[in-house]
């Protein structure tokens, strides 16, 4: 939970996802457009009833996944886009899943408490279920002056269920930073039973004293005993990563690998990093690409269904809600499936389900050619800084070509573009820069947004993937690399490839 932005607003409201066409829309129930198109689902709006004034639309903060008996609970901190003074706020919701393309949206589950508690402002956490029983621990923030006067900032509090829909708050249970710890950063629970050592594990994003960002431990027997004793950090930022705070922890075995998942947001590498490891202590090896996506994508945790790993997180806003708008706090939940190299390395890959959400086939119209370019069907031959131009996109689009790419030029995309290509949304394919990266076109003035490593793929051929969801844009490439981006304005906008030396071969574009 990023507490620098934890106050921060939404800017915009909840945009229903369309079909095919406006014709059809009102053929449909809202609810039946949410399912067929809401592949990186937003809250919907009046979540408390109409009459209430916190029934605002929302935004999907941290996740908090947890898997049972074949369905995916997705916990998420709720960020309201509005709310009444003196109310608190990130109160915890869920969707639920099967199969990461059809979402059902539970409501609110713990809610947040009132200014003189210590969750008026809930935080991160996470649950694990003992016999009959699921313990969700999560986080109380209040920072508010009277509450602090006598209060720690942040801690450590539990709720519990046996039907994981009733959840209790267990008031006599908390759990502050320990001696030596800075009780003002201390938040994102992850708990685990960890079968290599028999005790119950929980993580903890902590800062010592002197300000040293850390993973702290603590293990208990038993959670129903309430007794949790802390131990030594298991990671500890260092002295060339420098990192604030190391948000969301997760830590899971895939093989002969254990893994420590965490987030940090103030570096000019931010985004959801990962560290590799024999034991759940450590030592910790970092990747030469430690990144699980861009920058964009943020506060992400796995979850496992005992055969497959899913990486959830969520796909940042911006504020003002415009291209040119600056990056914000929560969004939309976006899952990508974990792959693990024989060195132990981790890459992602699409949810297999997302390509059968859009059936339908639409036709390549080709709007305007400037620069050299061949046509044949749908493949495209450029060069000499050339750019094709294609008809409207819808709100849900599935874009896909292989991309043979000049080794040392930029080529790729531009979403959002208007009729006299001054403005719009460029993803650039840049090999000599070893990275994917994106760009807004301003009024003809190219400002960059964001980037990602393209470690892992050898050469410069690229089978590339583009998953739009409103306002949401996820680029896949050779089912190793993800590049979370949001792209306002597609609807009804058109769209163009671009390129010096470079060919797009099989282009096709589908939708709902």
């Amino acid at each position: 939970m990023t507490i620098k932005k934890i106050y921060l607003m939404a800017m915009a409201g909840l945009t229903i996802f369309s079909c095919r066409n406006e014709a059809s829309m009102t053929e449909l129930s809202q609810e039946e457009i949410f399912r067929q198109t809401n592949i990186f689902p937003q809250p919907p709006n009046q979540w408390m009833g109409e009459n209430n004034p916190y029934y605002t639309a929302g935004f999907v903060g941290d996740a908090m996944p947890y898997y049972e008996n074949g369905t995916f609970h997705l916990f998420f901190l709720h960020d309201a886009k509005t709310k009444p003074a003196g109310e608190g706020f990130h109160d915890i919701h869920s969707f639920e899943t099967t199969n990461f393309k059809d979402f059902t949206y539970k409501g609110r589950q713990i809610p947040y408490g009132l200014a003189s508690e210590a969750d008026f402002g809930v935080g991160t956490g996470s649950l694990v279920k003992v016999g009959n029983t699921y313990y969700y621990y999560y986080t109380g923030h209040n920072a508010i002056a009277s509450f602090l006067s006598a209060n720690p900032r942040e801690s450590v509090l539990l709720a519990t269920s046996t039907n994981m829909k009733d959840w209790t708050k267990v008031k006599n249970f908390k759990i502050t930073a320990p001696a030596g710890y800075y009780d003002y950063e201390f938040r994102d629970p992850h708990v685990f039973f960890n079968t290599e050592d028999g005790k119950y594990w929980m993580l903890v994003s902590a800062q010592t004293s002197a300000k040293k960002a850390v993973v702290l431990k603590f293990t208990t027997t038993n959670p129903a005993s309430g007794n949790w004793t802390v131990e030594n950090p298991i990671y500890t930022t260092s002295s060339s990563e420098n990192y604030i705070m190391l948000e969301c922890p997760d830590l899971f075995k895939m093989g002969n690998y254990w893994y420590l998942v965490f987030s940090e947001n103030w570096s000019n590498n931010s985004g959801t990093h990962y560290r590799i490891a024999s034991s759940p202590n450590g030592p910790w090896t970092t990747p030469a690409n430690d990144k699980l996506d861009g920058s964009y994508f943020y506060a992400a945790k796995t979850v496992s269904d005992n055969t497959d790993r899913y990486l959830v997180g969520w796909t940042a806003r911006k504020v003002p809600e415009s291209n040119t708008g600056g990056k914000a706090w929560a969004g939309n939940l976006v899952t990508h499936k974990l792959v693990q190299n024989s060195d132990g390395t981790l890459e992602v890959k699409s949810i297999s389900a997302l390509s059968s959400v859009y059936g339908q086939t639409a036709s390549l119209s080709v709007d305007k050619i400037t620069g050299n370019a061949s046509q044949n069907g749908n493949n495209f031959n450029l060069s000499s800084n050339s750019q094709v131009t294609f008809g409207k996109l819808q709100k849900a689009n599935q874009i896909s070509f292989t991309l043979n790419a000049s080794a040392s030029g930029k080529s790729g995309l531009i979403l959002a573009q208007d009729n006299d290509g001054k403005n719009g949304f460029k993803i650039s394919f840049e090999p000599s820069a070893n990275r994917i990266a994106s760009y807004v076109t301003n009024d003809g003035n190219e400002d960059y947004v964001d980037s990602y490593p393209l470690s892992g793929i050898s050469g410069t051929n690229y089978n590339v993937t583009v998953f739009i969801s409103n306002d949401v844009c996820v680029v896949y490439v050779n089912d190793k690399i993800a590049f979370s981006n949001r792209v306002y304005d597609v609807v009804n906008k058109k769209w163009s490839i671009f390129g010096s030396d470079s060919s797009f071969s099989n282009i096709n574009i589908k939708n709902p």
